[in-house]
């Protein structure tokens, strides 16, 4: 990676800031992508102090990229999947009954948001456009300088510390996805996660599956490519062509038939019988 001098020493001193951290992040493997200035962009952002979001397909990396992101700054990493029920307290945190010499007492138990800004953590918010427009208003004060959140749980304003950052991930078009609004898109840096392909591919599935096999890492790269035709295409959706559902396929086709991996792995997790047998007769070319 090509990194300027300046950012290094930015990476360094989050090193260093979090070096005796308790909470490291554990990872198998890390991001792998023919486009190196993705990683790099990537750090040079948050190294500024940017919110970054990860826009792309879905199994395409942006978690793993996330996570080698929190592992290279050594950085503890929170995490909020987004749904349509996600509320204030998912985000903020909930108050509870707790004891102190004897007697109840309501505790505020922090949440994702609160724990990363009072720890200068980084906050990973995955498929940020599934939650409901009227609750991600919540963050924009998070998002922008001013770093700050007023906490209504508390009745306190909780302002990040140092090193605090923003990682987002997002599945535009998506079943169940809205889009996101402007004025919350326009705090973020966006960097687009392509789909993992070709020799890229083959690392990654030696990297990352017990698969030992080349010759049915190739094929798999293949299916991977004739896959990834087929959603852009619209003939199959994105979730066919997802490398962690290709990752649990190359390890089920380590102790069983390819083509029952991939119909285990891959295809039965469709809802449409015209989707799985496309998916299938894709295999069946490169698998007898």
């Amino acid at each position: 990676m090509n990194i300027p001098a300046e950012i290094k020493n930015l990476i360094e001193e989050r090193q260093i800031a979090f070096s005796n951290t308790e909470k490291q992040v554990p990872l198998k493997g890390g991001f792998i992508s023919a486009n190196d200035y993705i990683l790099t962009d990537a750090l040079i952002a948050l190294s500024l102090g940017k919110n970054v979001l990860l826009k792309g397909p879905t199994g395409s990396g942006k978690t793993k990229l996330a996570e080698t992101l929190s592992n290279i700054f050594k950085q503890p990493m929170h995490s909020i999947n987004c749904s349509v029920d996600m509320d204030a307290e998912a985000l903020l945190g909930f108050k509870t009954i707790g004891q102190e010499n004897g007697k109840n007492t309501i505790e505020f138990v922090p949440g994702p948001v609160i724990k990363a800004m009072n720890q200068g953590h980084l906050l990973y918010i995955d498929e940020i456009n599934m939650a409901k427009p009227e609750t991600l208003p919540i963050l924009n004060s998070v998002l922008d300088y001013r770093r700050m959140v007023f906490n209504p749980f508390t009745g306190t304003v909780e302002k990040a510390i140092n090193h605090f950052g923003v990682i987002a991930a997002i599945n535009e078009g998506y079943i169940g996805t809205v889009p996101l609004n402007e004025a919350l898109k326009n705090r973020f840096v966006v960097i687009e996660v392509p789909y993992v392909q070709g020799n890229t591919l083959k690392e990654v599935l030696s990297n990352e599956s017990i698969l030992k096999d080349n010759t049915k890492i190739e094929k798999f790269v293949m299916l991977s490519e004739d896959l990834i035709t087929q959603v852009r295409n619209g003939q199959i959706p994105e979730e066919a062509a997802s490398i962690r559902a290709l990752i649990d396929t190359c390890d089920l086709a380590t102790y069983m038939p390819p083509l029952r991996a991939v119909q285990r792995g891959i295809a039965d997790k469709l809802e449409e019988e015209r989707e799985k047998a496309a998916v299938m007769n894709i295999a069946q070319t490169l698998f007898v």
